[in-house]
């Protein structure tokens, strides 16, 4: 499925690469490099797909995970923070790209409106991350740069 040198994403810790493969016991493992806090992850091979670790987006789709940030948002019908905070965490664990970048905006979004909970300012810090790491391996761009995107494109919308 992946091979050493392959750009990943892990759903609940960004993006990384793939260091190598490890066998113990009778178990083969991924070894992942990720790249939050430099953390190296043995996922077993078995268990990627039900895991969610894929591979990072292509170049040309960041223009697409640009307009999901820039999207009104449809979140201000659920007023509970504690319903919030578990809906975006099911979007996280999906892996998705673009269901990150919804929690990314929504929770943006709620911030500047009402602000967050503390629970959420750790989600949003989370899923920020997750998002930003990938589309800096996938854009070949900067963090700061990416960052910058991200706010801007959230501001638009």
């Amino acid at each position: 499925m992946f091979k050493i040198g392959d750009h990943i994403v892990h759903p609940m810790h960004g993006a990384g690469v793939v260091e190598g493969l490890e066998k113990r016991g009778e178990q083969l493992y991924f070894v992942l490099r990720l790249f939050s806090g430099n953390l190296k992850v043995l996922v077993p091979a078995d268990k990627v797909k039900k895991l969610g670790v894929r591979r990072v987006i292509q170049k040309n789709e960041i223009p697409s995970v640009v307009k999901v940030l820039q999207k009104e948002d449809h979140d201000d019908n659920i007023p509970n923070w504690n319903h919030r905070y578990r809906a975006n965490l099911e979007k996280i664990r999906t892996g998705d790209v673009f269901a990150v970048a919804e929690v990314v905006r929504s929770l943006m979004r709620q911030d500047q409106k009402k602000g967050l909970s503390s629970g959420e300012k750790r989600m949003l810090e989370s899923a920020f991350q997750i998002l930003s790491s990938e589309l800096v391996l996938a854009g070949n761009m900067e963090l700061g740069e990416v960052e910058n995107m991200i706010k801007d494109a959230v501001a638009e919308g």
